[in-house]
């Protein structure tokens, strides 16, 4: 989609939305001094709503606004998910350069009721992968939804961490009467994240092999962070195909390095990289960005540590 007609749309939707907010009065309404007892934390996808939802704990009620299993490059708001964020008290966000429907969306927000989040605001983010346009006769055309810089810092233990401090310090700033919950729980999520990257240093510290193949530049942010090679089929978007050069160049890539892995998400289509473990004779093991988890996931207990775990344990096969 175009990024005139978009904005086009985003205007229409929130003439909406408003229309629609002030015929049904102001809903949040509990008291007489407008005030409502629960604090609505809206949040885009899912490692912004297990970050939030660590800090607020039992003090507010936190909400996914990118519906579980939706791919929040390609995800684009309704008039219904507009409101739900014009309606909340705190918005949460990745970054710009994931979201990038959010702009178009706060210029019609009234920040000072409420509180807008960025979670990565305050990291450099890397530049994509290098290969990610080569080959596009389309290169100037490109849409809303390609990425110059990487998004995927949450992808990072590190930079996780970052981006909890700045939702709970947005938290306590808003509600300082309700510090001590925030920071109580802030702390112990945090002490969680720290364990997570331990286990990511031990594990890679005296690895002979660091390289590894994904489907998708998800883990640039992950790589750097331990010093490990991520080479990767797609680009930052995951539905991007690779031009058969790239293919030339992965497979060549592959063998050069003993490569005996690619990873693959189960949440995109798999077929080129399944083509390319069979043209290679590799094997094929999952590694999930994160982007979106499925319901049935989180129903099973599945969460930002787990699945970093799973991938920790499935980074072991080729990086050892």
């Amino acid at each position: 989609m175009r990024k005139n007609n978009w904005k086009y749309i985003i205007g229409f939707l929130l003439t909406a939305v408003i229309f629609t907010l002030t015929a049904c009065g102001q809903t949040k309404e509990q008291d007489k001094s407008g005030k409502s007892d629960t604090i609505k934390v809206v949040t885009t996808f899912y490692p912004m709503y297990d970050f939030a939802k660590n800090v607020v704990g039992d003090a507010g009620d936190v909400q996914l606004l990118i519906p579980a299993g939706t791919e929040p490059h390609d995800y684009e708001p309704s008039a219904k998910d507009i409101a739900k964020i014009t309606d909340a008290d705190v918005f949460v966000y990745n970054s710009h350069e994931l979201e990038t429907w959010v702009k178009d969306v706060l210029e019609n927000v009234d920040e000072k009721k409420v509180t807008v989040v960025e979670a990565a605001g305050s990291i450099d983010l890397m530049a994509g992968a290098a290969h990610e346009h080569d080959d596009d006769e389309e290169e100037a055309d490109h849409d809303d939804h390609d990425h110059e810089l990487d998004p995927h810092v949450w992808l990072d233990p590190v930079l996780a961490q970052k981006e909890v401090e700045a939702i709970r310090d947005a938290l306590v700033k808003k509600y300082p009467d309700k510090k001590e919950i925030f920071e109580k729980n802030a702390t112990a999520y945090l002490e969680k994240l720290k364990d997570l990257d331990t286990e990511y240093k031990e594990a890679f510290t005296n690895a002979k092999n660091k390289t590894f193949v994904t489907q998708h530049a998800a883990f640039g942010y992950l790589a750097k962070q331990y010093g490990l090679t991520q080479e990767s089929i797609a680009g930052i978007s995951p539905d991007q195909e690779p031009s058969p050069s790239r293919l030339a160049e992965l497979k060549k890539y592959i063998k050069e390095h003993n490569v005996s892995v690619i990873y693959f998400e189960t949440s995109a289509s798999s077929k080129v990289a399944e083509t390319l473990a069979s043209e290679t004779g590799v094997e094929l093991a999952v590694l999930n960005p994160l982007e979106s988890i499925t319901q049935k996931e989180q129903d099973k207990g599945e969460d930002y540590i787990s699945v970093m775990k799973a991938n920790l344990d499935a980074l072991k096969k080729s990086i050892k």
